[in-house]
């Protein structure tokens, strides 16, 4: 499990997660190494935790922000973002908004984290968030 030091919280305010954590048996393998959040476009979109801006830009057509929390990084896609390289952000902070581009387009928002190479649920990170065991009947 991860265990990370801090406040944490969804990104998008009171919103249901449409698509869950799927990544790949493989690394260069096809999977969804994130979580999607429902939110339309312009919905504002905060920062999980706190930490360091640490990549703002376009990425494959789509807004991406970056942030590194010292023993991970969470990103967000699409964005338009509201901050900048090099800004202290808090757990709630305002980062940008719901943009277009990629499967998330202007109907959710992609929400990942990765400690190293290594792709992680981000609702791990969240207090008392306990996942659903899938039984195969």
């Amino acid at each position: 499990s991860v265990r990370i030091p801090g406040v944490w919280l969804l990104p998008i305010t009171a919103a249901p997660v449409i698509a869950e954590f799927n990544p790949p048996p493989q690394r260069w393998l096809a999977g969804h190494r994130g979580v999607d959040v429902l939110a339309p476009v312009g919905t504002a979109v905060l920062a999980a935790g706190a930490g360091r801006v640490r990549f703002v830009g376009d990425v494959a057509g789509r807004g991406v922000v970056v942030i590194d929390h010292g023993l991970l990084v969470t990103t967000y896609e699409p964005v338009s973002a509201q901050v900048a390289v090099g800004d202290e952000v808090a757990a709630g902070t305002p980062i940008g908004i719901i943009g277009a581009g990629g499967h998330c387009s202007e109907r959710c928002l992609h929400w990942g984290a990765k400690r190293g190479a290594e792709y992680l649920d981000p609702l791990l990170l969240l207090h008392g968030y306990a996942p659903v065991l899938k039984v195969p009947w």
